[in-house]
């Protein structure tokens, strides 16, 4: 049984990825690891600063690693706050997990890419996945960096690395992470506290989504799929729906009338306007078979009956 490495497995999409690879695999299997110490966690975890070379190689080398899952990263908001620290902290944590994966000889990596990486320049409406990536924000362009390094160590080295493009992501498991995005996280705690939401993009702002549940699945699925089958050698686009904020808040205000919301757009406005409105994840489909399984609708429903459990849907 494979032993797998999860970096950043206290953040948005780590904490649940890891449960399900506990699921999946068993938990003795799982090392997750983060800056700091999750007592809530239930199994083998491990404090990890990903920028030292010496202490992740250590813990490959001790705990048997044979895959890694690297989700440590500052994100796209957050990285515009300090951008050389970010294009640091991103690169050298990537680097140190090629290079340790190449040392000892991995057998698979995840390196999770994003939306991020297109630039204002490209075709907005189903982006194609070969399109020209000129990002606006420094995680962006640390994002397009690492898909090319990844590519480097597939050709020159032949390490298996898979990585997916994601869309914003929406979950009920954790709060917002610092993306720009994740207005559509927060939208709902405050729908069901009854408060009145002030989003920082502008009503009509089109991004790509996708709920965390069928993010978490397609990334087990297309570490899962044959090496010969996967013809991406840098990120894989991928997408389960699209919607403005004000189409979210009109959904929402079908089930909680009296809420209410307020645009007053900042410097993320910028960013969601450099990013596609919709993608084109045709390659995913036919390589790895990826089929989204929530739409809008049974998005909202979701997160509203995980967050508020008094309310129930007829389904």
């Amino acid at each position: 049984m494979s032993k797998i490495l999860i970096t950043g497995a206290s953040g948005q999409i780590g904490s649940v990825l890891t449960e399900k690879l506990k699921e999946k695999y068993g938990t003795d299997n799982i090392i997750a690891t983060d800056l700091h110490h999750n007592p809530n966690y239930l199994g083998q975890f491990e404090i990890l600063d990903v920028t030292d070379f010496e202490a992740l190689q250590k813990l490959v080398e001790n705990k048997g690693i044979s895959q890694i899952y690297h989700l440590a990263a500052i994100l796209s908001a957050n990285g515009e706050k300090f951008p050389l620290n970010t294009w640091d902290i991103n690169m050298k944590t990537f680097f140190n997990v090629l290079e340790v994966s190449r040392l000892h000889n991995i057998e698979k990596v995840f390196y999770p890419s994003s939306i991020a990486v297109f630039g204002n320049n490209v075709e907005r409406v189903n982006t194609p996945q070969s399109s020209n990536l000129t990002p606006s924000t420094v995680y962006g362009m640390s994002k397009v960096a690492g898909e090319n390094w990844a590519k480097y160590y597939t050709e020159k080295y032949g390490l298996d690395i898979r990585s997916i493009r994601y869309p914003g992501i929406i979950g009920y498991q954790s709060l917002p992470g610092g993306g720009t995005t994740d207005y559509a996280i927060d939208i709902f705690h405050k729908a069901i506290n009854q408060e009145e939401f002030e989003c920082f993009l502008g009503p009509d702002t089109m991004l790509p989504m996708i709920y965390m549940d069928d993010a978490i699945r397609a990334t087990i699925e297309l570490m899962e799929a044959p090496k010969e089958m996967l013809r991406i050698k840098t990120s894989y686009n991928l997408v389960g729906m699209s919607f403005t904020p004000e189409t979210l808040a009109s959904e929402i205000q079908q089930i909680y009338p009296n809420f209410k919301i307020r645009y007053r757009p900042d410097y993320r406005q910028q960013i969601a306007d450099s990013w596609p409105m919709s993608i084109d994840d045709t390659d995913a489909r036919i390589d790895w078979g990826w089929q989204p399984k929530y739409g809008l609708k049974r998005m909202i429903q979701d997160m509203i009956v995980n967050l508020n459990p008094s309310l129930q849907f007829t389904r």
